[in-house]
């Protein structure tokens, strides 16, 4: 086999291994989007309708978008969505400030078992909320009186142990010279940290509000254990409330519910999206 030959084959290899990659891609796409796509088509369905199986027949022969007006009739699903929108802003600018004020302190100053101290803090990863959960709730509410308040879940969710390891890691690969030359210059390490570091971390910060928001966004189990007044509850516990039922339940109204509280996080997602990828990829390089 000749040079050209092989350069020939390499190429033809190439493509194979493209056409065969992005053939993948788009398998995985749909199996994602599917899910979506059906629970579009299912919101502006009667309740009948929902589960008839008919993969070719997305769109019913009457559409019913008076679902989307019925979610807001049924339930004060405005109410929900006020709770649920204070406590993700409360929680994510909360998580934003506490997780890159201690990831500058692990990344860039030197203090005694500073090592020590951070893989204890990260170490919490790998212990689930449901092991401890229980107590924490008797603490929550014999010691500090925080039941059925939405203080409770902002208290509970203001820290991070992943936000604080994902932020070191982008801040660790800022170069040490430049908080150096900042104290030279005589600016205090609370100047140097608002003024150089948040702003170098811009795609970190994107990343993190994203899945801070969408994760405190969608939380069931933590609304569902602290807060049981119907005015205080967040929008999976009043869609779960008014439209699941034990023996009946609303697919349209809910499905119709589930579109609608989906909007908030899809803007937050393309608004920071730019932000999203060099993020996710600039946090895993250092250790």
């Amino acid at each position: 086999m000749n040079k050209k030959t092989k350069l020939r084959s390499k190429k033809q290899n190439k493509v194979v291994g493209m056409i065969l990659t992005y053939v993948l891609l788009i398998v995985v796409a749909l199996i994602m989007i599917v899910p979506f796509l059906w629970m579009l088509s299912s919101s502006i369905k009667a309740d009948r309708e929902v589960f008839q199986m008919n993969p070719f027949k997305w769109i019913p022969d009457v559409i019913r978008w008076d679902n989307y007006s019925k979610i807001w009739t049924k339930m004060p699903f405005g109410k929900y969505i006020e709770n649920t929108a204070i406590l993700t802003v409360i929680v994510t600018f909360l998580q934003l400030l506490t997780s890159s004020f201690a990831a500058y302190a692990f990344a860039k100053l030197d203090f005694k078992y500073k090592k020590t101290l951070f893989l204890a803090y990260i170490a919490t990863i790998a212990v689930p909320w449901q092991v401890y959960m229980v107590p924490q709730f008797i603490m929550m509410t014999n010691a500090f009186h925080l039941g059925d308040k939405l203080l409770a879940m902002i208290c509970l969710q203001a820290f991070s142990a992943f936000g604080v390891f994902m932020m070191r890691q982008f801040y660790m690969e800022i170069p040490d010279e430049l908080c150096e030359a900042a104290r030279i210059d005589g600016m205090s390490e609370y100047k140097i940290w608002a003024r150089i570091m948040l702003p170098l971390s811009k795609p970190a910060i994107s990343t993190l509000t994203i899945f801070t928001f969408v994760a405190t966004w969608n939380d069931y189990l933590g609304p569902l254990i602290y807060l049981t007044t119907d005015t205080k509850k967040t929008i999976q516990l009043g869609i779960k409330a008014h439209f699941i039922g034990q023996y009946s339940s609303e697919y349209g109204l809910l499905m119709a519910a589930s579109v609608v509280s989906l909007v908030p996080v899809l803007i937050m997602f393309l608004a920071l999206q730019r932000y999203f990828v060099e993020g996710v990829a600039s946090t895993g390089i250092k250790g």
